[in-house]
């Protein structure tokens, strides 16, 4: 994949998201972004995600892409779990069909119990975003994108999705996750690019680019 650059308007002006990054992405490979808020990793998620087209360049994603970007996005709280459920493994790419029977598979899954068929509204963001894995685990995507949504999770799904990426490179697929908890995403993926003002500052094996990151970092704090 090479975004090139994305462009995100603000106001009568605009301002660039990314620009000139150039990243690649192999079969069986995780890839954390990591970089300080606002640095362009959400965009870039977004961008893999087919959220956002890039301005510039090209990009190129082979393979079906399964996005938890958001713990709400596609959630619905008026609507209980068992129905959100649907429409959530919908947005992965199920059919209604499909969807209404993976129910009982979401259902052990997201381990909601008796909130299944409450309203979503009552849920807290551990067990919306538990909700958000099981359904979109449906789909069986072979590229999957995660934007903090794992730092939600208690510890028992950390391991679960732990697991669930890890079975999805085994088989050849692609993960890439973005979040300030970097012994999460060193779970889950051996390389990082280290974003920075839209650019890369830093692609190559996570833990050398984590340190990287993490000196700079400490170097520019002040005191």
């Amino acid at each position: 994949m090479t975004p090139g650059r994305a462009r995100l308007a603000r106001g009568p002006s605009s301002t660039w998201g990314l620009r000139d990054v150039d990243v690649e992405v192999s079969a069986g490979e995780g890839l954390a972004l990591i970089g300080p808020s606002g640095s362009g990793k959400t965009t870039l998620l977004r961008a893999l995600g087919g959220v956002l087209e890039p301005d510039e360049g090209r990009l190129e994603v082979d393979g079906s892409v399964g996005s938890l970007l958001s713990i709400n996005a596609g959630l619905t709280p008026t609507l209980t779990g068992r129905e959100n459920a649907v429409l959530l493994a919908v947005l992965a790419g199920l059919t209604r069909a499909e969807a209404k029977h993976a129910l009982p598979e979401i259902e052990v899954e997201s381990a909601l119990g008796d909130a299944f068929d409450r309203p979503a509204s009552s849920y807290s963001q551990g067990m919306r975003a538990r909700l958000a894995l099981a359904a979109a685990e449906q789909a069986g995507p072979s590229i999957l994108l995660l934007d903090e949504v794992h730092e939600a999770l208690d510890h028992e799904f950390r391991l679960r999705l732990a697991e669930h990426a890890g079975s999805l490179l085994e088989r050849g697929g692609i993960v890439v996750a973005a979040g300030h908890d970097l012994e999460m995403l060193g779970t889950l993926c051996g390389r990082a690019v280290w974003l920075e003002e839209g650019a890369v500052r830093a692609d190559g094996g996570f833990g050398t680019v984590r340190d990287r990151y993490l000196e700079a970092h400490a170097t520019a704090a002040p005191g």
